[in-house]
């Protein structure tokens, strides 16, 4: 993994500054400047956005009570695109665009879940036998455990709760 990140610490940049000076022998040095600054403006602006829409629909989902996964996925997808359009270079722009397409996101998303499913270290309950039912099932609670049974007893030296203690404020 340290091998991964210093290769693409440095292996970026490089391919950035590739594409700088390929761009820059096509179009010239201040077209491909204004269009280093035109994709961090755009990107900007998709990424208000997609941030403002992820943020609502995640909202919704916890509104019905549901775990808005999907939502914290695109939510973090929209993170680092838009990071990734604040960096100039070309290929950064590319891959911070991609990941403000909505789209693109989904097909990302299944892949890194089925990655998830298939390497059985992640387990994701699902409560309920009928997965197209859509009334939420609460899972089994476990046996209930008698206290006493165990020889477990309240402990009287405790303060009580209601009566005020040293340093707590009126």
């Amino acid at each position: 993994m340290p091998l991964l990140i210093l290769t693409l610490f440095i292996g970026i940049p490089l391919i950035e500054i590739y594409l700088f000076i390929w761009v820059g022998g096509l179009i010239g040095t201040w077209p491909t400047i204004t269009l280093v600054i035109l994709t961090a403006f755009i990107g900007t602006a998709m990424l208000r956005q997609q941030g403002i829409a992820t943020m609502a629909r995640a909202q919704a989902e916890l509104r019905d009570g549901q775990l808005p996964v999907q939502e914290f996925f695109n939510g973090f997808c929209v993170l680092l695109g838009g990071l990734m359009l604040l960096t100039p270079g070309f290929l950064t722009d590319t891959l911070g665009f991609g990941l403000l397409l909505p789209p693109l996101r989904a097909v990302l998303g299944r892949g890194i879940w089925k990655l998830f499913a298939q390497s059985g270290r992640v387990h994701f309950p699902v409560y309920g036998s009928n997965p197209s039912d859509n009334t939420r099932k609460e899972p089994d609670a476990g046996p209930v455990l008698d206290a006493e049974e165990f020889g477990v007893t309240r402990d009287d030296s405790a303060p009580d709760p209601d009566t005020p203690q040293l340093g707590d404020r009126a």
